[in-house]
């Protein structure tokens, strides 16, 4: 069979592709921009690299930001990103960044754990490119959705196996790309091997007393709305779940798995001595039960097939239509700010005073968007 076609038609379809490619070309370097933060009065801003020089003028590289209060104390560590497909873990860590005021003690916060996550989206997952949220003063603060692994750009090509250097354990190849199976990292390793082992030696110099990993995780997960501890902040943790069930917020209280390797709340606890812990909230957009993926699925929560499954009780969590950035984001700034009044009673030489937070009720109250500082600031 012959296709007849003319010079004319080809000419056509060669300049509606090369079109398409140059669209796709512009959206996909459109995420190779870095997100604006704007960090409080007192934070200082300093580079991985200076933990470990490896990763000097490499992609792995990554904004850290502390802040000292003027009374000694403790020093906390907030990580959010590390899977930048849970926004509210990033959001919640961006809040610290840009409302808090240190008045004992050091914060330091990676807002964006995996920064090479953030350069691209998740395959076949139809994840929006990024969030969007409007300012007190009417403006628009817009930070990328990312994707759950490291760009394959910089992890190509993952092997079929992923063995932890540090265990044996083997693992699908591209969990080599899943920061929170590399932990404690080495230094000659892959680039999310080599930021896992930056982040390991921030925590041995620095030495955090209590250090945060912050997670989201889908409704029909059974670890959601949960606190995974290492047996050495398992005491912390309980105090601090005690008092969210006082304040009307229902969290599940995980131990963490001896033989699971290579995530924070195992690694941390056995590597270095801070009191790791990890906190999941629930979101529809993680999940498998999801409809449509969009920008507004990341927001609001809403999806109805959810409602479905939650009427059949298959969920882990509560749902009534929606589960809200600010209601995940709240949980876990909540959930941290209870921790750091735990920390001071249980170890009154480490406490750390962090004030103009929001909390949970503040969030859902006047939205995510009121606490961020305007772009122009």
């Amino acid at each position: 069979m012959k296709i007849k076609g003319t010079p004319l038609t080809a000419l056509l379809l060669l300049a509606l592709a090369l079109s398409v490619s140059a669209l796709a070309a512009t959206e996909f370097k459109s995420m190779w921009t870095d997100d604006l933060f704007v960090p409080a009065p007192g934070f200082e801003k300093h580079m991985l690299s200076e933990w470990f020089d490896g990763l000097k003028g490499t992609p792995a590289d990554n904004p850290v930001y502390i802040q000292k209060g003027e009374e000694p104390g403790g020093t906390v560590l907030i990580l959010g990103g590390t899977h930048p497909t849970e926004p509210a873990g990033m959001m919640a860590a961006v809040l610290f960044l840009e409302r808090a005021k240190v008045s004992r003690g050091r914060l330091i916060i990676i807002p964006q754990t995996n920064i090479m996550g953030y350069s691209h989206t998740s395959p076949q997952e139809a994840h929006p490119r990024s969030i969007s949220f409007t300012t007190a003063d009417g403006g628009k603060r817009t930070f990328r959705f990312g994707s759950r692994l490291t760009n394959t750009l910089y992890e190509w090509p993952a092997p079929d196996i992923y063995i932890h250097p540090a265990s044996g354990q083997q693992l699908p190849g591209k969990e080599r790309g899943n920061i929170n199976r590399c932990y404690p990292g080495i230094p000659d390793g892959s680039p999310t091997e080599q930021m896992a082992y930056g982040i390991t030696q921030l925590i041995l110099k620095e030495k955090p007393d209590l250090s945060f990993d912050l997670h989201e995780a889908s409704p029909e997960y059974p670890v959601v709305n949960a606190i995974v501890a290492h047996e050495r902040s398992m005491e912390l943790a309980a105090m601090t779940v005690m008092d969210l069930e006082d304040m009307g917020i229902a969290m599940r209280l995980e131990p963490s798995p001896k033989n699971l390797r290579g995530l924070t709340h195992r690694e941390w606890g056995d590597y270095t001595e801070t009191m790791p812990i990890l906190m999941e909230t629930g979101n529809p957009v993680q999940g498998r039960l999801r409809g449509r993926t969009d920008e507004k699925l990341a927001l609001t929560g809403v999806d109805k097939a959810y409602v479905v499954a939650s009427a059949l009780g298959r969920l882990y969590i509560p749902y009534d239509g929606k589960q809200t950035i600010e209601y995940r984001a709240g949980r876990h700034t909540t959930s941290i700010l209870a921790f750091l009044d735990n920390l001071d009673l249980l170890f009154d030489d480490k406490g750390v005073s962090v004030e103009g937070v929001p909390n949970l009720a503040e969030l859902e109250e006047k939205g995510l968007g009121f606490f961020l500082s305007p772009a122009g600031r």
